[in-house]
């Protein structure tokens, strides 16, 4: 098969969602119907000891909730699927933010009871601004929610974007029946859920006018169906492959993972209306996925996927080229030629070495500490950079030190490991000891993850001190005088610490308390992210 074929065949996807709006839960159903799995596990099934695919991690499991992007890859109908599941917590954006630079298009799942949610709006966002393509399933219609219509019509005013239903749930307040395809113009009618989610469901297909259909859903809900339909024909919007590919018109869907009502429905629509891997933007111009010249990015850094080995991965997005197995290429940041041994594809922590890979495929490199968020690879005869990822201003600090100054060393490589990650932001503060360090997050709950890793992967219990600081700037004086405690008026009105290239930090307490330093000091160069090199 071709390059070119290759190509055609990919679909590269985030899911994006508000916590426990189901976006997991999906994520396993697709792999269900994909047969990369053939019993599907709940993410509320704790007590059973069975948990999501997609959730690797023992806090996940613990929790219930995703704190780390995992990469899924599966073959259906043709194509070649990689899934990318994001955390949907507020706290773990970053790491969906990075995500979304690696994916050609992405899923957004709404809770039927709860419309469109903060981190809902904040993730969609990030997706319009990248203008990609963006599917929207309206979940958990196995319980009582919103009202369909009601329900797109808060996509489209929240979030200002066109929604065109692709389906239609048939019947009323979690007792859905079916749904109409409006696409292909005929009813779908589900067979009752016995299996709670863990096999495939069950359907049956009728034309929209058959007899059987009054007599399955009853005549009251084939009114109520004729009459939405009619108002969406009539008031909704047009359906444009353009306008979907522009990021500016989301195909809407309606279903429920837990049951399995609609999902086969969805993946199908969505691998045919799903565009293939994309340009991306370089300093050398545009990279097309055809151009046979190999180059790839790294998007995530992960340790200790499997504790028993102590590894670490490096996830690149292949943007254009064939990736072979061993094969050697130019890496940005060291200027150097590296050799990608053992590449492995996954499904959640069951890994495959893999020979070949092509445009739009995620693999994951092992990784001797070389490899930073972002880097770019290419071929050694096109050198070139794509462009930067986005950096997020930590927005909590803590105090964080070994409890036994024993353990400093293996303190010392799990700090540096998260922080290589992109989990946090790393500090040291001037004037003191080196037994401790500053770190930055963007919320509290990746505090958590950290004194949790700490312990279980390196072996080390860690005191935490919050810190009263919400503010970091990054410090320069206009004539690149040296920025120092001695040398910054106000220095003592919040911390002065160094980032790891030994860059001058202040962290502060708030906006209000930059002021008067910013007065006092008329050289002084401020920036809410690192300067650039």
């Amino acid at each position: 098969m071709s390059l070119v074929e290759e190509i055609a065949k990919r679909r590269t996807f985030a899911i994006i969602s508000h916590p426990d709006a189901g976006k997991t839960t999906l994520t396993e159903k697709l792999l269900l119907y994909g047969g990369a799995i053939h019993l599907a596990g709940s993410i509320k099934s704790r007590k059973a000891q069975r948990h999501a695919v997609s959730d690797w991690m023992e806090i996940e499991k613990q929790r219930g909730i995703s704190v780390t992007s995992s990469v899924l890859q599966f073959d259906y109908a043709g194509c070649r699927i990689n899934i990318l599941d994001t955390p949907g917590h507020q706290d773990f954006s970053e790491d969906t933010y990075r995500t979304l630079m690696a994916v050609d298009s992405a899923v957004m799942v709404l809770d039927a009871a709860k419309g469109v949610e903060a981190q809902t709006k904040k993730l969609f966002k990030v997706c319009r601004e990248r203008r990609i393509p963006i599917f929207t399933f309206i979940n958990k219609l196995d319980r009582y929610g919103k009202i369909p219509l009601d329900l797109i019509d808060e996509v489209e005013k929240v979030l200002g974007i066109h929604a065109y239903p692709m389906n239609f749930p048939i019947g009323t307040d979690g007792k859905y029946l079916g749904v109409y395809d409006r696409q292909k113009n005929q009813i779908e009618l589900f067979a009752e859920d016995t299996s709670h989610g863990q096999t495939e469901r069950v359907s049956e297909i009728f034309a929209p006018d058959d007899a059987e259909v009054i007599k399955r859903i009853g005549q009251n809900n084939f009114d109520a169906l004729q009459d939405d339909l009619m108002l969406l024909d009539e008031a909704g919007e047009s359906f444009d492959i353009d306008k979907i590919n522009s990021g500016d018109l989301t195909p809407t869907f309606f279903g429920s993972a837990m049951t399995n009502f609609g999902v086969q429905n969805f993946l199908e629509e969505y691998l045919k209306l799903a565009p293939p891997p994309a340009p991306r933007l370089s300093d050398d111009g545009i990279i097309e996925p055809a151009d046979e010249k190999f180059s790839a990015f790294v998007f995530k850094i992960q340790a200790n996927m499997n504790p028993a080995h102590r590894d670490r991965l490096a996830f690149i997005r292949i943007c254009s080229g064939k990736f072979e197995r061993n094969m050697s290429v130019w890496h940005a940041p060291t200027n150097k030629l590296v050799k990608l041994s053992q590449p492995q594809q996954f499904l959640a922590q069951e890994r495959q070495i893999i020979e070949e890979a092509f445009p739009g495929d995620i693999v994951g490199l092992f990784d001797t500490g070389i490899f930073g968020i972002g880097d770019t690879l290419t071929d050694a005869a096109h050198k070139f950079k794509f462009e930067d990822f986005p950096i997020f201003p930590p927005e909590k600090f803590a105090r964080v030190q070994a409890k036994d100054t024993m353990k400093r060393k293996q303190f010392a490589k799990g700090i540096e490991q998260l922080t290589q990650e992109g989990a946090i932001q790393l500090f040291y503060p001037v004037g003191t000891g080196t037994d401790s360090y500053i770190v930055g997050t963007v919320g509290t709950l990746q505090f958590e993850v950290l004194q949790y890793r700490l312990k279980s992967e390196y072996n080390v219990d860690v005191l935490l001190n919050m810190l009263p600081f919400e503010v970091a700037r990054w410090l320069k004086f206009d004539d690149d005088s040296k920025v120092t405690p001695a040398t910054l008026r106000g220095a003592d009105r919040g911390m002065f610490v160094l980032d790891r290239k030994e860059n001058p930090v202040l962290i502060v307490e708030n906006e209000w308390s930059l002021g008067w330093i910013t007065e006092n000091n008329p050289k002084l160069i401020m920036n809410a992210v690192p300067f650039e090199e």
